[in-house]
């Protein structure tokens, strides 16, 4: 890319947007956070062959912003807030607003185009279908999430509040049955093909293979090195001088490595081919959650190949 790129920060609220644009005269502009705002924010930025869009993840405040400017055909890719404040505080930027903050992430898209990289760092375009599984993903997380709070709480509670506990609980369990049902059906109606190649890979159930599909739609795009830094089971050199400092996974997409975790578990316990793998580590001395992490970068990676060559799990073809 060259210098003069035209490159656009965006800070997303709840209810508006601030937006930056770097090699282009477009002034500093505030958008509302809808389906108009969206709207004519993609037409202005349309004509300015714009090289890259930078945001923030918001919590889901910025995913219809992103869908509507990449079916513009925009380039937007949605990067972690505390990279992006990490950056802000390596440029001397400690002031804080919106308008500074829409600056700062068009100064930090301003680096990332000129990465070789850069197409992974580009989001993919989700279609509706996987939207709706992610916010089914995303509410069962939700839901187990408070059935722990409220198991932990009738632990210590008194008789006097234990019947009202004991009902909250049992109302999210139905909750939670009621969205993996829905989840499942979801899967079936339109991924049944991705579902029935994932699931043949033992250690990989009905959740996991479902927050794969919602979660990491580059499964099958990367190479092996690529996917396993997304996921976070990568690890990371930290060298210096003379000194070799221990080589650590860092980053990544945690709720899919959480996923990816429990999956792993199964797999080294019924899974051939990474049962193999973590008992040769653990023989070599190797502690265990180490072997457990290798043993996950081992199965997104396999997993990766699978979906990549549309090929089931074949144990012959993976090794130990």
């Amino acid at each position: 890319m060259s210098a003069s790129s035209v490159v656009v920060g965006i800070d997303v609220a709840k209810a508006h947007v601030d937006v930056a644009v770097l090699g282009a005269q477009f002034g500093a502009r505030r958008l509302d956070n809808d389906a108009d705002g969206h709207s004519a924010l993609a037409a202005a930025l349309q004509p300015l062959g714009v090289a890259l869009v930078v945001m923030e993840a918001t919590g889901g405040y910025e995913a219809a912003l992103a869908c509507a400017l990449q079916a513009a055909g925009l380039p937007v890719a949605v990067v972690n807030p505390r990279q992006a404040r990490d950056f802000a505080k390596s440029m001397g930027r400690l002031a804080k607003t919106d308008a500074i903050d829409a600056r700062m992430l068009a100064e930090f898209a301003s680096v990332l185009v000129r990465r070789d990289d850069l197409a992974k760092l580009l989001r993919p375009l989700t279609d509706p279908d996987q939207q709706v599984l992610a916010a089914l993903v995303t509410r069962r997380r939700q839901l187990l999430t408070m059935l722990v709070s409220e198991r932990q709480r009738l632990q210590l509670a008194i008789a006097a509040v234990r019947p009202g506990i004991e009902a909250m609980i049992e109302a999210i369990r139905k909750q939670l049955d009621d969205v993996e049902a829905q989840m499942v059906t979801h899967v079936q109606a339109h991924y049944a093909e991705l579902d029935k190649l994932l699931r043949s890979a033992k250690g990989v159930g009905p959740v996991a293979s479902a927050t794969l599909i919602a979660e990491l739609p580059e499964l099958g795009k990367l190479n092996r090195r690529e996917v396993a830094a997304l996921v976070g089971v990568a690890p990371m050199a930290n060298d210096s001088g003379n000194s070799k400092g221990r080589r650590r996974v860092v980053g990544g997409r945690f709720e899919m490595r959480r996923v990816l975790y429990m999956a792993t578990l199964t797999a080294a316990r019924h899974n051939p081919a990474i049962k193999a793998f973590y008992d040769r580590l653990k023989a070599a001395g190797k502690l265990p959650k180490v072997a457990l992490v290798a043993c996950m970068r081992k199965l997104v990676t396999m997993l990766n190949a699978m979906v990549k060559t549309n090929t089931p799990w074949d144990t012959s073809l993976h090794g130990a």
